[in-house]
């Protein structure tokens, strides 16, 4: 009796250290964070500064296009245009997100753990979205061009609507199995310990750290396969058809395009570790490269499908020109009457 007494006080005061070593090293992480950012006021102004001038032109240009999608029935029932609203909406979310979180720790704001995990889930979700559609786009691309009689039949707005609702199943699985193992080991003192936004708070351990960044590669490098595949029956079919060169070497280009941003998506998962390996050498490098890599990795990528789309889509171009141009003349109009 004595002894399984003694296990039992063994195995509690195990798993105490164990949750005092989690709290610590995320308070650790958080502190280490604050430090980083508090290192220079004047770096930290103009890198918030030039945040908020790299992204609101991003989020004014995709909330243009997912509200011109929104007003025209026709994009709202072809399937290759569904996909794009989609992307759209996950886009601009991922950079309101993004944004809120940004300003947040720029201006020392921590706040309750628990309060921080619904925000970190629907970021993590958004973020394994984004690359899902991508692949989901590409393969439309590919029935449309390689099976042309068969698209009207396989493409229908009620498929595009099942695939993104597999897409948000599949990219909030992980999310939930972290929040369930989070909850179900950490203690009451942890959750409400006061924080910063960012995902590392769900997952303090880092063999979780590992496998999460090896599942978002492999899941990158499938989709990269299905892009690849879609690219060469594509270019296989431009070849063979003679009178559909020109669709398909469009659809070559838009796969190209997809292709790249998938790359801007792993390079971004990439980042992480690269910055880690910069941070024992030089903080002020480190904050460079961080910076760097925040604009051109995570910012860009997510600006790369509306450029694909919606200034290369000649029917999605010519509904944003005439809505511009029809709000420009209801503003002058306004004005003269003013006058």
């Amino acid at each position: 009796m004595m002894t399984d007494s003694m296990k039992c006080r063994e195995m509690k005061f195990s798993s105490d250290s164990n949750n005092v070593r989690t709290m610590a090293s995320v308070n650790a992480s958080g502190y280490e964070q604050m430090q980083l950012i508090q290192a220079d006021p004047v770096r930290r102004n103009i890198s918030l500064a030039l945040t908020q001038i790299f992204v609101w032109p991003f989020i004014y240009l995709t909330f243009l296009m997912l509200l011109i999608f929104s007003k025209k029935e026709t994009f709202r029932t072809e399937t290759r245009y569904i996909l794009f609203g989609h992307s759209l909406l996950v886009d601009l979310m991922f950079l309101f997100l993004t944004d809120f979180v940004v300003l947040l720790s720029y201006n020392f704001v921590l706040i309750p753990l628990h309060f921080c995990i619904p925000v970190c889930m629907l970021m993590e979700a958004v973020a394994v979205s984004a690359p899902l559609t991508i692949g989901a786009m590409c393969v439309e691309r590919y029935v449309a061009i390689c099976m042309p009689l068969r698209h009207q039949a396989i493409s229908t707005s009620r498929r595009a609507l099942i695939v993104i609702l597999m897409i948000w199943i599949l990219s909030s699985i992980n999310p939930f199995v972290d929040m369930f193992i989070l909850i179900s080991t950490a203690s009451r003192e942890y959750l409400s310990q006061l924080t910063h936004c960012h995902y590392e708070i769900m997952i303090p351990e880092k063999i979780r750290h590992f496998a999460r960044g090896l599942l978002y590669v492999l899941g990158l490098a499938l989709i990269l396969i299905i892009e690849v595949f879609c690219y060469v029956m594509i270019y296989l079919a431009a070849r063979a058809a003679s009178g559909e060169k020109k669709s398909a070497s469009k659809g070559q280009r838009t796969i190209s395009l997809h292709i790249l941003q998938l790359f801007l998506c792993t390079a971004e998962v990439m980042c992480p570790y690269i910055e880690a390996v910069v941070m024992q050498y030089d903080i002020q490098t480190y904050l460079t490269v961080r910076f760097i890599n925040f604009l051109a990795f995570s910012i860009t990528s997510r600006a790369v499908s509306p450029l694909v789309y919606g200034f290369r889509d000649e029917k999605f171009y010519a509904a944003m020109v005439y809505y511009v141009r029809c709000k420009n003349n209801v503003t002058s109009t306004d004005a003269d009457k003013q006058t």
